[in-house]
C-alpha cells in the first residue's frame, strides 16, 4: 500500500516538471517588476561605474547586471519601449528592479508617475 502510494506521488511530481513553461529565449530571461527614475540632484555625480551620470542619456541602475549590458525596458501600460544601458547599482527599494534615467523614463512614461510596471530583458 505505502509503495504504491510513494509511486503515485513520484509520478505526479515527475510529470508536474514538465508543466512548467520555460520562460527563456536563447537563455535570456524577460522578467516584470517596476522602475523608477532618477532625480535631477544627481546629474553630474559619479556613478558606480565611474562615469558621470546625465538624465538626457538613456541609462539605468541595476542591482546586480554588469556595467554595459543593454537592456529592453517595456512599459507595461502603453507597450513602448526604450533600450538602456546599465551603468550605476540601485535601486535600493525591494519593489523595483530598475532606476531609469528621465529621459528614458520620459521616453515610454510619464514623468508625473513615479514608477510604472515593466517588463524587461537583456539584449546585449
Amino acid at each position: 500500500m505505502k509503495r504504491g502510494i510513494l509511486v503515485i506521488i513520484m509520478m505526479i511530481s515527475t510529470l508536474g516538471l514538465y508543466s512548467f513553461k520555460n520562460n527563456t529565449k536563447d537563455n535570456e530571461e524577460v522578467k516584470t517588476s517596476y522602475a523608477s527614475y532618477y532625480h535631477d540632484k544627481f546629474n553630474g555625480r559619479k556613478t558606480a561605474s565611474g562615469e558621470v551620470f546625465h538624465n538626457t542619456k538613456l541609462t539605468a541602475a541595476h542591482r546586480t547586471l554588469p556595467f554595459g549590458t543593454k537592456v529592453k525596458v517595456t512599459n507595461l501600460r502603453n507597450g513602448e519601449s526604450v533600450v538602456v544601458t546599465i551603468n550605476d547599482r540601485g535601486p535600493f527599494h525591494a519593489a523595483r528592479a530598475l532606476d531609469l534615467s528621465k529621459a528614458a523614463y520620459d521616453e515610454i512614461g510619464n514623468l508625473r508617475t513615479g514608477t510604472m510596471p515593466i517588463e524587461f530583458e537583456i539584449i546585449d
